[in-house]
């Protein structure tokens, strides 16, 4: 069968969650093999990938360019809209808190992933990466904003809110 996302391969007749999920694991190890980071994501609309992606964060020096973003751009791009409705999802491990919540918005069917946090953690850790603790990472998104980690601080302004009432009043049906 022709291949309908346009990588340049050819898709088997029949393809199977298991040959989705292989094709996210493929990607994954050629990224390491490349000198990347071990994710990979491929995105399945009426049983053909849609999309895919590697995180690319170390060559992009984008910490935004996971696998799961990367690929969710591309077939939302190839969709003509920001929702994933009839597509499934399949991710190396279980997504970062940035990645899922990207995946909430676009909303695809069903997210499939092939390793957990803790499966995951114990080859993540020790980084640059100041805030980044696969074990803790989850649970600083549960706390209030004045405890995290992250230093924060709310800096109220009423000129902030009006532009969410100018949203409003432009977008109002």
């Amino acid at each position: 069968m022709p291949d309908p996302a346009g990588t340049g391969r050819l898709m088997p007749e029949t393809t199977s969650s298991a040959d989705f999920a292989q094709r996210a694991v493929d990607i994954a190890r050629a990224s390491v093999a490349a000198g990347g980071l071990p994710f990979g994501t491929v995105i399945v609309k009426d049983g053909a990938i849609l999309a895919e992606g590697s995180n690319c964060v170390g060559t992009t020096h984008d910490p935004t360019d996971h696998a799961e973003i990367r690929a969710i751009r591309a077939a939302c791009r190839t969709l003509g809209t920001e929702y994933l409705t009839g597509c499934t999802v399949y991710a190396i491990a279980h997504p970062c808190p940035m990645c899922l919540a990207a995946l909430y918005h676009c909303a695809p069917d069903e997210v499939v992933f092939l390793a957990t946090r803790e499966d995951c953690a114990p080859y993540l850790t020790g980084g640059k990466d100041k805030y980044f603790e696969p074990g803790t990472f989850y649970a600083e998104f549960a706390k209030p904003w004045d405890e995290r980690r992250l230093p924060m601080r709310y800096l109220p302004r009423a000129d902030a809110v009006a532009v969410y009432e100018l949203f409003r009043e432009q977008h109002a049906r």
